[in-house]
């Protein structure tokens, strides 16, 4: 990709992601991803909701649709969803990043329309794991998967699980939400790299620490730093003040009909 520059800063400083220091609300979302998030959930969502059948919708609809929903699971902004998306895509822009991948920041989180089809929050945002493997500690509250189901299967206790060392991230089933949801949606519609960037953008306990290496082929290695090189903008853009939508929205919504001139399937 021309003019991209993938190289991402290191660990997010100490005011964000502080979840020792998040509230009671945060924590209880966490505990009641952990304890539900199986194998069998995402085999089920994915059954579900991976048929596009739900509503058709040109993308700047769906941005609209979803400035009314204020994800729970973050501690870091209270915006709405149409502000925090502006804010990631500015902040890329302002980097001298390229147009791609600032259309990616617009809409990287627009999977989040699940919860407004009915799905629960727990069943939409937060950070995101594999399942049918071990979970591992390097994801946020690693105590809470002690009440989930899977803990206590013998055949999803090892490292890998149900999947072969190196089987890659395409064979691997993460916990159900609105990344790989949003994959499946504009896999047809964006470059490879932007689509690897919308499918593990939550995936932190991989992109920050590495947890999940031995699940990872050569192929999602190179892939993967375009999601490490977007994560700072989509994480860092949060301490900024609210954007200004009277000046931004003509233009991105500009920038929208250009990249994505018919509807969707949802």
């Amino acid at each position: 990709m021309s003019g991209a520059t993938p190289e991402g800063s290191g660990g997010p400083p100490r005011d964000f992601r502080d979840y020792a220091a998040s509230s009671d609300g945060v924590r209880a979302f966490y505990r009641e991803q952990h304890r539900r998030q199986t194998l069998a959930f995402v085999l089920a969502k994915k059954r579900e909701y991976l048929r596009l059948d739900r509503r058709r919708m040109g993308v700047w609809e769906a941005l609209e649709w979803l400035d009314t929903l204020v994800d729970e699971s973050d501690p870091d902004t209270g915006l709405s969803q149409l502000g925090h998306l502006l804010q990631t895509a500015e902040a890329l822009r302002r980097a001298g990043q390229p147009p791609w991948l600032v259309l990616t920041g617009l809409v990287h989180d627009l999977g989040k329309l699940l919860c407004l089809f009915g799905e629960p929050q727990w069943a939409v945002v937060g950070d995101t794991f594999p399942v049918g493997c071990r979970f591992s500690e390097a994801v946020v509250f690693p105590e809470c998967f002690a009440e989930n189901p899977d803990s206590r299967v013998p055949e999803y206790r090892t490292p890998t699980g149900i999947y072969a060392e190196g089987a890659g991230l395409a064979r691997v089933h993460l916990s159900w939400g609105h990344d790989e949801y949003l994959y499946h949606v504009l896999k047809e519609h964006l470059p490879e790299e932007a689509l690897y960037v919308v499918r593990y953008h939550s995936f932190y306990a991989q992109h920050q620490h590495g947890a999940y290496d031995h699940l990872l082929s050569d192929h999602d290695r190179r892939m993967f730093r375009w999601v490490k090189a977007f994560q700072p903008f989509d994480l860092y853009s949060k301490g900024g003040g609210a954007p200004d939508l009277a000046r931004l929205v003509p233009e991105y919504r500009e920038r929208v009909a250009e990249a994505f001139p018919k509807p969707l399937a949802w």
